[in-house]
């Protein structure tokens, strides 16, 4: 692909980005809920194409891809438990929303310290977020370096290809916070999906239509439709990614933030219905792409370029291949660009401001605005480490996120939870899967995801038996949720 054609279209792509970032900037951005919720306003198409944007990131058409290349099928049945886990959404979004717009809640960090009555809950749950989110972050970069190294045959080196993407998520996040973000998120879906499917069809196609395409597959790699087909999707390996991702719309902040942002419950519901329509094709797209990489690009050593190659072949147009090389550039950077707003809206709402005293909202805006690059630099670093494939870094980020979906069910489910249940399981869990990690990703044959949840949810529970809970506010929260949801019924 045309380094000049590659980096022609970049342009034209951040132009275009930025004058739409700029009209989106109507309403007031002086407050945390006007810079970090939109004022609570999203609309339930630009929600749709945000929250899809922001979830299917550099994960999908390279991460996924990679892991299909890799795993085969059984790629598809870890992308469909994730969809299985969007059901949750149904559940927890209006309960969500309810209490967001009741309490004024900018992050679910403060739900979670106001719900619990303990600035401290806040505080544990916010640092315990940075520190998976980051790693997370830092996967979206990795993506983007790793995309535009394998189009341009190395002419675009992979920092480079970092850097920019973390330059083009600082100025998105600053020029009107969330509004910019979903509003160029919306451009960015729209690209994604119309010429990624294009990409699909004239790859199948090349390959003989469907049934040539299925023909390929069974004569290259037999064991690609089975599971655990080559071995790399055993059952503990199948469920130790699968559980941290079926959690993710309601344990990663930046998912469930969005929740508190839609304009009313009829916008959430189109919000989540627009979701999975997008996902369903998006997910058909991965693993198409990576079951077409393994037929024609047999043998690579790093499975994360599939896409790369892909996009690079003489079977897409030089043009198509670019335009879908930004598309996935521009998902990965709106994941990122999310991620920045709402980490430094955790630090500035839930970290800083527990600590040093009740400040008020201009001055928490303010310190927001100044963690945002901070937290940025510290994702290029991490990405500089080139780790691991990306469907597993994204995996293990979640798994450490995992530990505070017991505390959030309690939020909305169990009047007898407590403070201290939440602190002692959500910072004893963490050290445990950052063990994990930090040691080779497995304890007793067990993924991280697995311990993760599993001793989050025991300490939860003994410690909140054996603790006093905030009974007052668990029954004014637990009954206010409980009559809203009847009526809205």
């Amino acid at each position: 692909m045309s380094t000049t054609l590659v980096w022609s279209t970049i342009t034209i792509y951040v132009v275009i980005a930025i004058v739409i970032a700029y009209l989106s900037r109507n309403g007031r951005q002086n407050s945390m809920s006007g810079y970090f919720l939109g004022e609570r306003k999203l609309n339930g198409f630009v929600s749709a194409l945000s929250y899809s944007a922001t979830t299917y990131s550099a994960f999908m058409l390279v991460g996924l891809a990679g892991l299909t290349y890799n795993g085969g099928v059984g790629a598809l049945g870890f992308e469909i438990i994730y969809f299985m886990g969007v059901s949750l959404v149904a559940i927890f979004g209006p309960r969500f929303w309810l209490v967001g717009n009741k309490y004024g809640y900018v992050t679910p960090s403060e739900m979670l310290g106001d719900r619990y009555q303990n600035r401290w809950v806040a505080i544990v749950s916010a640092i315990a977020s940075c520190l998976f989110l980051i790693p997370y972050s830092a996967v979206q970069l990795t993506g983007i370096g790793y995309l535009l190294q394998g189009v341009t045959n190395d002419a675009i080196p992979y920092t480079t290809g970092v850097i920019i993407a973390t330059v083009l998520a600082l100025v998105f996040s600053y020029i009107a916070g969330i509004r910019s973000v979903a509003w160029t998120d919306s451009l960015q879906s729209l690209i994604m999906i119309i010429t990624s499917t294009i990409v699909v069809i004239l790859i199948v196609n090349s390959l003989g239509g469907v049934s040539g395409f299925f023909a390929s597959i069974e004569a290259n790699d037999p064991q690609a439709f089975a599971v655990p087909g080559n071995g790399y999707f055993n059952f503990w390996t199948f469920l130790g990614l699968t559980i941290p991702w079926f959690f993710f719309s309601i344990s990663n902040p930046q998912v469930s933030q969005r929740l508190f942002m839609p304009a009313s419950l009829k916008s959430m519901r189109h919000m989540l219905m627009g979701f999975l329509v997008f996902g369903l094709i998006y997910t058909v797209v991965s693993v198409v792409w990576g079951f077409s990489a393994s037929i024609l690009f047999p043998g690579l050593e790093n499975a994360d370029l599939a896409t790369p190659m892909l996009l690079s072949s003489e079977v897409v147009p030089p043009i198509l291949g670019v335009i879908v090389m930004v598309g996935i550039m521009a998902a990965a950077i709106s994941t990122i660009d999310s991620i920045l707003l709402t980490l430094s809206s955790l630090f500035s709402r839930d970290v800083y401001r527990n600590v040093k005293g009740d400040i008020d909202d201009h001055k928490q805006l303010l310190i927001g605005k100044i963690v945002i690059p901070v937290i940025a630099v510290l994702a290029f670093l991490f990405a500089q480490l080139e780790l691991d494939l990306i469907a597993v870094l994204s995996v293990a980020s979640s798994a450490g996120l995992i530990v505070v979906v017991p505390a959030i069910v309690g939020t909305f489910f169990w009047k007898r939870g407590t403070a201290a249940g939440v602190i002692v399981s959500v910072t004893i869990s963490s050290i445990l899967v950052i063990y994990i990690e930090a040691t080779g990703g497995l304890l007793l044959g067990l993924k991280s995801g697995i311990w993760g949840i599993v001793v989050a949810t025991a300490l939860f529970m003994v410690v909140s038996l054996m603790t006093q809970p905030p009974e007052q506010k668990a029954n004014e929260f637990i009954e206010y949720v409980k009559e809203r949801m009847r009526s809205k019924k």
